[in-house]
């Protein structure tokens, strides 16, 4: 007797592969990771209100106090004063025993124009030897702009690859460094100094290197 299809007993059916996607296992963030993130982000803020508030002094360098880096740039080629060409700088030709300024800039840079005046009336009213160092130029440009705007500088060395500028750890141009007798970098001005800048902290600073503090 032939059974009914029908009424056939239910078989199990194979079971239906799942198709939720297991959750991926949470990630711990160190703060070995997170550390220099917020270092970096600190610094960047403080930079930007550095120089939102017009105070360029109070951006941070390495540097301060430390001795100033022993480099070498070569003379700026061509450039004469009183007849005879005016020298680069070394380690060995660096003042001593006296502080002294070493203005960082470029015939390109807009904001050196303004400054140059500011540096012509720094040499003349405290005498302190004036170093330029003149970053990524053209020897005719850099010598056109002393002829125009004055030369202050007792010695230009021509920083042609920027390789002074990263030993002094310069941000832009301009840059300005007050050097104390000991030969200690005792003051940093970033940007163009101005009349203002000039009374209210470079001269002050440069009288602070003088008197040994």
């Amino acid at each position: 007797m032939s059974q009914d299809p029908s009424h056939e007993a239910p078989r199990d059916e194979p079971a239906k592969a799942s198709t939720a996607v297991p959750a991926a296992p949470r990630r711990r963030i160190s703060w070995a990771v997170l550390a220099p993130l917020i270092i970096f982000a600190g610094m960047a803020i403080f930079f930007a209100l550095a120089l939102r508030t017009g105070d360029p002094s109070r951006l941070p360098s390495a540097l301060i106090g430390k001795p100033a880096p022993a480099v070498t740039v070569e003379p700026l080629e061509g450039l004469i004063a009183d007849g005879r060409p005016v020298p680069g700088i070394t380690p060995q030709s660096l003042p001593k025993g006296t502080p002294y300024v070493v203005n960082f800039w470029a015939s390109w840079c807009v904001p050196c124009v303004a400054e140059h005046p500011m540096l012509v009336e720094l040499g003349k009213r405290t005498g302190v030897p004036l170093v330029g160092v003149n970053y990524k130029d053209q020897a005719a440009n850099a010598r056109r702009f002393l002829s125009r705007y004055g030369n202050p500088f007792a010695a230009v060395g021509a920083d042609k690859n920027g390789r002074a500028a990263i030993e002094w750890g310069v941000y832009g141009m301009p840059e300005t460094f007050i050097v104390d007798a000991k030969g200690r970098i005792a003051y940093k001005h970033v940007g163009p100094i101005t009349e203002e800048s000039l009374e209210r902290a470079v001269l002050p600073a440069l009288a602070r290197a003088k008197a040994g503090g």
